[in-house]
């Protein structure tokens, strides 16, 4: 059950994937459909009626108990009308009514949808009534999108699909015999191995006859995993098919090795396999130790990252391009699939739940040591990398494409070099931090940003404990943000930027106005115009954040320069392309400004200023942006195009 308290720390960090605030001031709203389908076919989520949203900005409005009983009647109306949305997910308690400073909201919790529940559509057809929830809100699902999902919910297995025409000659002899050896070498005794090519494939998976019909083939499994390179991705079977290992152990060279399908090898998912696990495990240390007399080179790490290699492969999606990619860096090594998670974060990590796209795929892993099949994969991970005190890995699922990626970290929790550095740069202020808010210093020195996310991946911190705690340390500017609401990132500032116990709040922290005491009455909106002191003694500094307390009049070092840059600008009514690009680049150089920002200092409108100069300059190269793979973003802003 959602609670009140959880509504407001929601509040104060901002809607995203799992929140969204609506006002059903004027009845309810039609696109919550929408986005129940986008909550149920993600991660789930909650809907919040009785607050308005507006440039950011949420206002507790609250409902009246006549609007209260009419919302809950369209609601449970709709979830029971396949017309409306074609299942119903809630129960009593996923819809309950908060009190927020005396005034009554309506909360709706939309649990994710099981496998075989998904896709979840408005409407009466899939097609065109399927969503999914992004950053930027609910999108539409493409056709092939909603497919994929309805692939998906058949237990089957996506790789159980019979080939017709393809058979025994589209497999490469080689791959059979060398898994027949790594079967007999770890079970010598099977019955399996005494069948012909076929009888093994059948029990394996990789061969299989239609009950109804009476028709059997080759299927998509067997070809994947024994098959030659070319018939692999024949259209009829899978075009999208790639595999990519990336060995990028030297920064001065792109690759010191490389192994994809360049034609000198058949392609296959076993000799993928066979192939790139030695050079994995290579990176792993392998401590001196006897067991029964006998050397033994196979640590719990080991285990753990033949685990994560062959979960790449058995969970992929291989209907979406981009492929199975790994790739093995100096400190870390990094998995990526296509396809999405069939089950939640939460039971990814809770373990004890089985759930595989490809399970003849598992099967055959199985068989020669790999593919755990009793949902307790991630646990194995997290304790064969716990054994070695390295950093805990941690798992990232995106949309458009669909990938899922899993990097293990091979660095301690707080490497002696990263406290070195963080002490060269913040001094004795760093002794002023506890153990977890050092955590979040050394993540964002280690990894490069830190979510809430990956803190909570770390520590035993609450969501709302984490939150807290990126505030103290972006107010002592130990940490810079970026972005807006749950999918904001923590950097550490630009080196040299001195530290300091009166420097910006984060840019999510004062988005309310609610008469809510822990709100504040007096909260408002970020202003639009150039940091300049108000009556609150707040500015918006050059990285969209709320500054500290400048004497009236005055304005903060970095605002005071812009100003000074911009001014010439500024102060003409009219000036050239040329001059125009020069001086936003100087503006622009050593930091990223958003086009509201530069509008103000330079007087002009942001529409315009975007669209004749800013688009152009990105275009050329002067400028690039902040989030060039959301080009419309709205925490989109613009640095100089030569600074890294």
């Amino acid at each position: 059950m959602t609670t009140a308290e959880a509504i407001l720390t929601a509040l104060a960090i901002g809607e995203d994937d799992d929140w969204e605030f609506k006002s059903a001031r004027g009845g309810f709203p039609g696109s919550f459909w929408e986005t129940y389908s986008a909550m149920a076919n993600g991660e789930g989520g909650t809907v919040v009626l009785g607050v308005t949203e507006k440039q950011r900005v949420h206002t507790i409005d609250g409902l009246s108990l006549a609007q209260i009983d009419a919302a809950k009647k369209v609601l449970w109306d709709g979830v029971h009308n396949r017309g409306i949305v074609s299942v119903n997910l809630l129960s009593a308690g996923n819809v309950t009514e908060q009190s927020l400073d005396g005034k009554t909201v309506l909360s709706i919790r939309i649990p994710r949808a099981t496998r075989e529940q998904r896709p979840v559509h408005k409407g009466l057809n899939p097609l065109g009534g399927t969503f999914k929830r992004s950053h930027e809100g609910d999108y539409q699902c493409t056709d092939p999108e909603t497919r994929r999902m309805l692939a998906d919910a058949d237990q089957t297995g996506a790789d159980q699909r019979i080939l017709g025409g393809f058979g025994l000659k589209e497999l490469d002899r080689p791959s059979i015999d060398q898994y027949r050896q790594r079967m007999r070498a770890g079970r010598p005794e099977h019955p399996w191995l005494v069948l012909d090519d076929q009888g093994l494939l059948t029990q394996l998976g990789g061969w299989r006859v239609e009950k109804a019909t009476g028709l059997g083939g080759l299927t998509l499994a067997g070809l994947m995993m024994f098959g030659k390179d070319v018939p692999i991705r024949d259209p009829e079977a899978a075009p999208e098919y790639f595999v990519d290992y990336r060995e990028k152990l030297d920064p001065a060279l792109r690759w010191t090795d490389r192994i994809y399908p360049d034609g000198t090898w058949e392609a296959n998912l076993f000799q993928f396999y066979i192939r790139v696990l030695p050079k994995l495990t290579a990176a792993l240390p392998t401590p001196f130790a006897m067991e029964g007399g006998v050397r033994k080179d196979f640590t719990p790490a080991h285990e753990a990252l033949r685990e994560a290699f062959v979960n790449a492969m058995i969970h992929a999606d291989y209907t979406v391009g981009g492929g199975v990619v790994v790739e093995r860096y100096p400190d870390r090594i990094v998995l990526e699939n296509p396809g999405t998670l069939l089950v939640s974060l939460e039971q990814y990590h809770l373990g004890g739940v089985s759930e595989c796209r490809n399970k003849a795929i598992q099967r055959m892993f199985l068989m020669i040591g790999g593919g755990e099949q009793a949902g307790s994969g991630a646990e194995k991970i997290r304790h064969g990398w716990r054994s070695n005190a390295w950093r805990t890995p941690w798992i990232r699922a995106t949309v458009k494409p669909d990938r899922v990626r899993l990097t293990l970290p091979m660095v301690s929790l707080v490497p002696g070099e990263t406290m070195r550095d963080l002490r060269d740069r913040f001094g004795a202020l760093l002794d002023t931090l506890d153990k977890d808010e050092l955590q979040a210093l050394a993540t964002a020195q280690l990894e490069g940003s830190v979510t809430n996310g990956r803190l909570r991946s770390l520590t035993t911190l609450h969501t709302a404990d984490v939150s807290a705690l990126f505030k103290r340390l972006c107010e002592q500017r130990m940490l810079v943000s970026d972005g807006y609401g749950r999918g904001t990132t923590y950097s550490l500032p630009t080196a040299g930027a001195p530290a300091s116990h009166s420097s910006p709040l984060p840019a999510h922290s004062s988005l309310l106005t609610s008469s809510s005491s822990l709100l504040g009455t007096n909260s408002s909106p970020l202003a639009s115009g150039p940091p300049e002191s108000n009556t609150n003694n707040q500015q918006l500094l050059w990285d969209g954040q709320l500054g500290g307390t400048l004497p009236s009049g005055q304005l903060d070092p970095e605002s005071a320069m812009l100003r000074m840059l911009a001014d010439p600008l500024a102060t003409k009514g009219k000036w050239s392309a040329g001059e125009g690009e020069r001086g936003i680049l100087a503006m622009c150089r050593g930091r990223f400004l958003t086009a509201d920002q530069l509008a103000q200092y330079l007087g002009r409108n942001a529409d315009s200023l975007r669209n004749k100069v800013l688009s152009p300059m990105v275009k050329s190269g002067t400028l690039r942006l902040r989030h060039p793979e959301v080009p419309n973003s709205p925490n989109q802003a613009y640095t100089a195009g030569d600074d890294q």
